[in-house]
């Protein structure tokens, strides 16, 4: 019986195209997990900033009211609180899917002068609740 020689076999080295395909598997699975992140992280920033935009409206129209010795229901535009050398420079929205509707009078303590309103089909999980404001 002969015996076959194998020390001189070269061995191959490299990745075969199975192995090959599950590492860009992989690589494809980290970038959309890395994608669904961002996109959770940006509708929590947006949600952030549109609730401070709310309450720094909010306690600029509840200054303005106690400077001017305004009563509940008094008429207030948005000018009076909102420009330059007023209460607050702007207001600007986080993400272009938001609109502010602003109010016309001092609102009752609990009920938010500035409500935010979301375009149609606008994803409004991380919205801020608007009409009141009682956890604040």
């Amino acid at each position: 019986m002969k015996l076959t020689h194998t020390t001189s076999m070269k061995h191959k080295s490299g990745m075969t195209l199975l192995e090959l395909t599950v590492v860009i598997l992989v690589l494809l699975s980290l970038i959309s997990i890395l994608f669904i992140g961002a996109r959770a992280w940006k509708k929590g920033s947006d949600r952030a900033a549109n609730i401070l935009n709310i309450r720094n409206v909010q306690q600029a129209v509840r200054a303005h009211s106690n400077v001017k010795a305004l009563a509940i229901g008094a008429t207030l535009a948005d000018t009076d609180i909102v420009g330059p050398g007023k209460y607050l420079n702007s207001v600007t929205t986080p993400n272009t899917d938001i609109t502010y509707a602003y109010g016309t009078t001092i609102p009752a303590i609990g009920t938010l002068y500035l409500n935010a309103t979301y375009a149609s089909g606008t994803d409004t999980d991380y919205a801020p609740t608007t009409g009141s404001y009682s956890e604040w």
